[in-house]
């Protein structure tokens, strides 16, 4: 190879490293889902205001538990898979929590995607199984399309149905700060882990 053939070779491999540098953020976005946790990292999401109604009968919205944390994780109270270890992590944080300090304060809120077949019997039964503590922790789903569709774009979650299972879903735990920001998406964690995190972004 000449020298005039390496220079050619050297501009377009800096060309495509620098495209894919951003293209992945600085080489850490490599998938869709990483994507959606670096950003939310670096810019704090506010939350659309979306009206919930949850295992009591009661209404709110998330911008209601604002000053205190939150996590907000998503389900569909069908699912016989992810979603029921989305449960029993709540259900183990409610019963890890300080008596001191942010994460006293925390607030747990799982919310149903399953417009068709969760209404609130549904969800009652859902916290009734893992002994969900109606003051610390709202088992809801969005009154309408609408609000459901703002929730799962502004969370970035992503829900296809499924003839076999009911829905394929990304499967997160996502911290809203006391300003009610997303401020961070999580993997499903010890306890422990997501109280010192909580602690932290506070």
């Amino acid at each position: 190879m000449n020298l005039r053939s390496l220079s050619a070779t050297l501009v377009v491999m800096l060309a495509a490293a620098a495209v894919f540098y951003w293209g992945t953020d600085g080489f850490r976005a490599f998938t869709a889902e990483t994507a959606r946790r670096v950003e939310v990292v670096d810019k704090p999401r506010a939350m659309p205001h979306v009206q919930l109604l949850d295992q009591m009968g009661r209404m709110f919205t998330l911008q209601d538990l604002a000053g205190d944390p939150v996590i907000v994780e998503f389900i569909f109270t069908r699912c016989q898979t992810v979603c029921l270890s989305l449960g029993a992590l709540f259900y183990q944080l409610q019963n890890s929590l300080p008596d001191h300090g942010p994460a006293s304060r925390l607030q747990l809120v799982t919310i149903s995607f399953d417009l068709d077949n969760d209404d609130r019997a549904a969800l009652h039964e859902w916290a009734g199984r893992f002994d969900a503590d109606p003051q610390r922790w709202r088992v809801a789903r969005p009154v309408d399309e609408q609000g459901l569709q703002a929730l799962l774009e502004a969370f970035g979650v992503i829900v296809i149905p499924d003839a076999v299972h009911g829905f394929e879903h990304n499967v997160a735990v996502h911290l809203l700060d006391s300003h009610g920001r997303l401020a961070h998406i999580d993997d499903i964690q010890p306890p422990e882990r997501l109280i010192s995190l909580v602690d932290r972004l506070q």
